[in-house]
């Protein structure tokens, strides 16, 4: 079954609510792919061919039960101009940062 997919503004408008959340650490990873999947219009057959992987695979990854690959990880993120990084374990140390800037950035 096709999911209609919404429109431009509201996928802007969802794209960047998804990465505001992904930057503040309100998403694991499991609800990140799905809001992913879920923005392209994609139902989870669809999605999985797109990104070239089995539908067992983003099942198990939208369940929070997969261990996925770094290429498979690369592919979902690449679709929405993201890539596979460390991020910090306390989102209140990135939000602080995003919002006061890298206490860091004096120092390159």
């Amino acid at each position: 079954m096709q999911r209609r997919r919404p429109d431009s503004q509201t996928i802007r408008t969802l794209r960047d609510a998804l990465a505001a959340d992904i930057a503040y650490g309100r998403l694991d990873l499991a609800q990140a792919v799905k809001r992913m999947r879920k923005i392209s219009g994609l139902t989870q057959v669809q999605f999985a061919k797109h990104r070239g992987m089995s539908l067992l695979t983003l099942k198990r990854i939208e369940s929070g039960k997969g261990n996925p690959t770094i290429e498979t990880l690369d592919s979902i993120g690449t679709l929405f101009g993201l890539r596979v990084a460390f991020v910090h374990a306390d989102p209140k140390t990135t939000a602080h940062w995003l919002e006061h800037g890298d206490p860091h950035d004096n120092d390159r």
